[in-house]
């Protein structure tokens, strides 16, 4: 992930760690008082007390009732102000942008979705600026009031092998998009890739709200991944990790005039762009998830010869991800209709040759994410809004 949003000298990052440390302490457990939160963090009473004492004047706390505990004053309570901040989040795709804005605790504003016909980087940042402030007016909240903007784009974010697939943005390629959107939107900004944001989202307001090890598979542009590890994402050497949607699968027997064992780029069978193409082939054009949703409930013939190949792909995927990750759970999800989604899973083949095949599971092996086409803007939002909560090492 990049970031502009963490900066400053040694004793400025010490005052936001123990900021942070405050704020996740009360996050975590609703509403607390001043000595509770001492005992716990590790921080002096009168350390804590000064950080309360800030983060009430900044709005970002207010109090919330007293509680006795035997003997001596009433333990003034405090809790997360809702509107004491918010963030942003914009998913950004060769064909549209998808926005979000959250509260800090979590609550969902507004969501908004546009259609894009030019990717070009100043025709994109132009979009976000005036959807950014079209929401602010729509919703009253003030640009000081945003603690930043997660920007959600397909990855990788830097020159790889990957380059010119049809999911990659094109004209980025030497694009700063910290920079830019930082710019742009005069507000803090932190960058993120498409399937780690969506993983995020789900964590918001989907199926993975209680989990703690987990992978993602997102439809989004492409095909992606998502890795969530005791609660953090797992991002690799340079934010790339999870590019699934480029692991090699054998191609669907369905697409050869004869046996073979040739093995094809998974999204190249399971994605929407995949979709799109196989339908187009038959003289189907779908340009919405409201039209491929209306294939699905009419039982279009041409879909569900999609669907069967994506599974079979999609199964050898599911297979080399439980056996890589050991995650508690495979979750798919993404920018599919749920009636889709739900079809998709049912045909998955789960192979009993996994780690992932044992007695005494808490979760399914595979989960239908729930939070639909806004996951990654949301989580876009919700890693900004995390950051607030989250103590950052100060090696």
């Amino acid at each position: 992930m990049k970031s502009s949003l963490f900066t400053g000298s040694n004793a400025e990052q010490t005052r936001r760690h123990n900021r942070r440390v405050v704020l996740g302490q009360i996050r975590t457990s609703r509403r607390m008082g001043r000595a509770e939160i001492a005992r716990i963090s590790g921080l002096s009473v009168q350390a804590v007390s000064n950080i309360i004492a800030s983060l009430l004047s900044e709005g970002l706390l207010i109090e919330d009732g007293q509680i006795c505990h035997g003997r001596g004053l009433p333990a003034t309570q405090y809790k997360l102000n809702p509107e004491g901040g918010y963030a942003l989040g914009f998913e950004i795709s060769p064909r549209s942008i998808s926005a979000a804005l959250l509260n800090i605790t979590g609550d969902l504003y507004l969501k908004k979705r546009l259609k894009m016909d030019n990717c070009e980087p100043a025709a994109i940042s132009q979009r976000v600026h005036n959807l950014m402030h079209s929401m602010l007016e729509e919703t009253g909240v003030q640009q000081e009031q945003l603690l930043g903007a997660g920007i959600v784009m397909p990855g990788p974010f830097i020159p790889t092998g990957l380059a010119n697939t049809s999911s990659v943005l094109a004209g980025w390629e030497n694009i700063d998009p910290v920079q830019l959107f930082s710019h742009t939107l005069s507000v803090p900004v932190l960058v993120e890739n498409d399937a780690n944001a969506a993983a995020v989202g789900e964590q918001v307001s989907g199926c993975a709200a209680k989990l703690r090890n987990y992978a993602f598979i997102y439809f989004g542009t492409g095909l992606g991944l998502g890795i969530v590890q005791d609660g953090d994402l797992f991002r690799g050497c340079n934010g790339n990790a999870g590019e699934l949607g480029h692991i090699l699968v054998p191609q669907p027997a369905s697409r050869a005039t004869m046996p073979t064992t040739e093995l094809v780029p998974l999204e190249t069978v399971a994605s929407r762009i995949a979709m799109q193409h196989s339908l187009k082939q038959v003289g189907i054009q779908v340009d919405s998830i409201q039209d491929i949703e209306q294939l699905a409930i009419s039982q279009s013939p041409e879909l569900d010869h999609w669907l069967s190949d994506a599974a079979s792909a999609l199964s050898h995927a599911i297979h080399v991800v439980e056996n890589l990750f050991d995650p508690d759970t495979v979750v798919i999800g993404g920018a599919l209709p749920d009636i889709v989604l739900s079809v998709l899973i049912d045909r998955i083949a789960l192979a009993q040759q996994s780690i992932a095949h044992r007695e005494n599971r808490q979760y399914p092996r595979i989960m239908q994410g729930q939070s639909g086409w806004l996951s990654a803007a949301q989580g876009g939002a919700a890693l900004v809004i995390n950051q607030l909560f989250t103590p950052r090492s100060l090696s």
